[in-house]
């Protein structure tokens, strides 16, 4: 649709349909489904490594690290990937944050300085919940969760887990604790997901960190048959957390139309964290995206959808607004 989107005090007001000489694409600002932020402090120091090798506690190269950064190191780090996040149109990220309670204030102390937002979905001590967003369970292979669940509900806040990564052992364990939200379920079954959809329960893909780690790539048409389905760029150790790169992928190599993935790095991570936004109509807060249509990159699109999907980035960028 050519014509304008009218803000007002940090609110949509009117989305009108008129003639207009501006060449620039409004959309609905990114939110990144699934991150791990604190990888910021060892960006790229898992490649060539397995699954376990790479980011499995408490050995892993991710762990070792983070617990070698000092907290002045890693606030710095994650400030910088946020501001790279909102040079690349993220409004907000859902982060499973970990080491408890310490772990989360440190992000939260990180994210005080900077407009985009974060959902922290806490780890280890149920108590994280009083700090954290939610509670980001590792795997139902790796513990027991009923306790951390039972704390979510009575808090009030989502309980999220790991599920079906480096294969299927973990997924009915994982939906056994009637998750809010799982994330990846790269080796999701026929049984699993009609599960999926019974308990109504949203699920994050994250195909290129997949990719990375050799774990395969999830059944996404699939998912998206059965559930809502979001994306998340996953472990910043592992890939730079742009949602244009995610959806480039996505859209390259899966069963899937540029429409749907737009709205699956968008839409969907609004509706799972249950925030006003991901969608440009009144009402919404303006959490919005501005691109330049006629930059040397976009300039003769046929389909403005296809082309933002599959071809823009970050030079693309005029303004995020937040």
């Amino acid at each position: 649709m050519r014509g304008r989107v009218v803000v007002e005090e940090g609110e949509v007001q009117a989305v009108e349909a008129c003639s207009t000489d501006s060449t620039d694409i409004v959309l609905p600002a990114f939110v990144n489904a699934h991150t791990h932020i604190g990888d910021s402090v060892a960006k790229e120091a898992a490649v060539g490594l397995s699954l376990e090798e790479a980011v499995v506690p408490p050995t892993s190269r991710k762990h070792r690290r983070l617990r070698e950064a000092s907290r002045e190191e890693l606030i710095t780090a994650i400030r910088r990937t946020m501001a790279f996040m909102q040079e690349t149109g993220t409004a907000v990220f859902l982060d499973f944050r970990e080491f408890g309670t310490e772990g989360a204030l440190a992000l939260r102390d990180a994210a005080n300085t900077e407009p985009v937002e974060e959902f922290i979905f806490g780890s280890d001590e149920p108590d994280v919940l009083d700090v954290a967003d939610g509670y980001g369970a590792s795997g139902a292979n790796d513990s027991s969760f009923g306790e951390h669940r039972e704390a979510a509900r009575e808090a009030g806040k989502p309980f999220a887990i790991h599920a079906g990564e480096p294969d299927d052992t973990d997924i009915h364990p994982a939906l056994d604790l009637d998750p809010d939200l799982l994330v990846h379920m790269v080796h999701a079954g026929a049984d699993h997901l009609s599960r999926v959809a019974e308990q109504d329960v949203p699920i994050v893909a994250c195909p290129r960190a997949n990719l990375v780690l050799d774990v395969g790539k999830a059944p996404l048409r699939d998912l998206l048959d059965h559930t809502t389905v979001a994306l998340g760029t996953d472990n910043v150790m592992l890939n730079e957390p742009s949602m244009f790169r995610e959806m480039a992928y996505t859209a390259r190599a899966f069963d899937v139309t540029p429409r749907e993935v737009l709205g699956m790095a968008t839409r969907a991570g609004a509706e799972i964290a249950d925030l006003n936004y991901g969608v440009v109509e009144p009402g919404r807060a303006a959490k919005l995206l501005v691109l330049d249509g006629d930059s040397n990159n976009l300039a003769g699109y046929e389909d403005v959808i296809a082309a933002v999907v599959r071809r823009a980035g970050a030079a693309d960028v005029k303004r995020t607004v937040l």
